[in-house]
């Protein structure tokens, strides 16, 4: 039987391993196992899962050299980010579970004196995830964590390059003592989603991160089987510079950001708009730094410019960076592949970007910088705002209130006042407009997929 489950290296085109897609028969029994053990996890008192989650937590930190070595494999990261994503997926199940009963605390309400009521959370029952490959581990983490500790199950799908991680994060759970079929790998196809899945009334909701299309794929789907969404989709953030007193070191902490897991990241600041009197100083010095970022293997330590999750990502993301340079941007460093194979580019820097450009409105997933420039806090908001996407901003100035001033009027879901977008377990991730709906992390995370439920007394 054909699949599509498969590792391929990126950093050479080379298959090394395949696994077989799931048969229909073994979906629909997945689909028993998760709702069968949903019957005794949801059980399972708040304190015993969240000390499945601590253990969990600690095989991560235990195993981080060999988890970071199988995504390198699978789609290119580098060890040592590999080793950070490894950590911050640790620090993610351990954050539910300290947190798991005060999260799930019953919440009183206040009313007339003829009774008493409160907010009780329970768990819904079997969940699916259908998650992407840039971040193997902390993707599925951020969903499974929260949901667990509620007593939820569930089902994951993930990215048809990521087979062995995803086997992998099964295998850990089940050491940790979760009850068997409380989380299953299931290697599904995009159809048994729809059509298995999605309509079966075992399933009780799905989560996705991915792509617009796919988000919008998956929740007409949902929304015909009234089963609730969690999506998070693309992102176009701004990083805006009002001011600054060291203008190089500004625009190398904002390339540092941005080439983060070579620039594949939903929240990584794609658009930097920058005060027209440090516009040129700034230009000059961030199309430096992406001069001189060479490639590496991704096993060398220290290693950034990896290679692309695949060829086929690599020649689109230099497909649309020609094409914006065709419509008349100025493409003042990268713009190509580099010789030798793989799925390696160039860091780009591109400026002069416009409306009706393919880098102004579309989401470059990749090493590439643009930068805007502005000669006021209007057209900067403006400018930030005129994005179909919604997901998260930075904001940098000398003057705390002058950040905030601007940050307030940034339409997304996430602000960062002088300091570059990143992700902490306890800082609530998602984003407005077409970047999705719903929260993860935080405490917000534990309010998505559970059952709110009013108990009233009468006096």
């Amino acid at each position: 039987m054909s699949t599509m489950y498969r590792v391929t290296n990126p950093a050479t085109g080379e298959v090394a391993e395949e696994f077989a897609t799931a048969t229909d028969s073994e979906i629909l029994a997945a689909l028993d196992r998760s709702a069968t053990a949903f019957t005794e996890w949801s059980q399972t008192s708040v304190a015993d899962r969240a000390a499945i989650l601590v253990r969990v937590s600690e095989i991560y930190a235990e195993r981080a050299e060999e988890l970071a070595k199988v995504i390198q494999m699978e789609m290119g990261k580098a060890v040592p980010e590999g080793k950070g994503e490894v950590g911050l997926s640790s620090a993610i199940y351990r954050y539910f579970a300290d947190n798991a009963e005060a999260f799930m605390a019953d919440e009183p309400l206040r009313g007339p004196d003829d009774g008493t009521a409160l907010i009780r959370r329970k768990p819904v029952g079997s969940l699916l995830g259908i998650m992407p490959w840039n971040f193997p581990y902390y993707q599925v983490a951020r969903f499974a964590a929260p949901n667990l500790a509620l007593g939820n199950t569930i089902l994951l799908k993930h990215a048809p390059q990521c087979p062995r991680s995803a086997q992998i994060m099964e295998e850990i759970f089940i050491e940790a003592g979760l009850p068997e079929g409380a989380y299953i790998n299931i290697y599904a196809s995009n159809e048994q989603v729809a059509d298995l899945i999605l309509p079966d009334p075992r399933n009780h909701g799905v989560s996705l991160t991915g792509s617009e299309r796919a988000g919008a794929a998956v929740a007409a789907e949902a929304g015909k089987n009234l089963k609730k969404v969690v999506l998070e989709l693309g992102g176009s953030d701004p990083y805006i510079l009002l001011d600054t007193a060291d203008v190089s070191k500004s625009a190398n902490t904002f390339f540092k950001t941005r080439m983060g897991n070579t620039g594949q990241a939903c929240n990584s600041p794609k658009r930097m708009i920058v005060m027209d009197d440090v516009y040129d100083e700034f230009l000059t010095s961030i199309t430096e730094a992406a001069k001189k970022f060479t490639p590496e293997t991704p096993d060398a330590e220290g290693s950034r410019l990896s290679p692309l999750s695949s060829i086929a990502a690599a020649d689109r993301f230099i497909e649309q960076v020609q094409d914006t340079v065709k419509d008349g941007a100025t493409l003042l460093a990268g713009g190509k592949r580099y010789d030798g194979g793989g799925a390696y580019v160039q860091p780009v820097v591109l400026a002069d970007v416009e409306k009706g450009m393919r880098g102004y409105y579309e989401e470059l997933f990749g090493p590439a910088v643009i930068v805007y420039k502005v000669s006021s806090e209007e057209e900067a908001v403006e400018m930030a705002n005129d994005t179909p996407f919604g997901l998260g901003a930075a904001v940098f100035s000398n003057d705390l209130e002058r950040a905030e001033r601007v940050g307030s009027q940034i339409d997304s879901g996430m602000v960062f006042l002088n300091a570059p977008e990143g992700t902490r377990e306890y800082l609530p991730f998602g984003g407005v407009k077409r970047s999705g709906v719903g929260r993860e992390l935080g405490p917000l995370a534990m309010d998505e997929f559970v059952n709110k439920q009013m108990v009233f007394t009468k006096n």
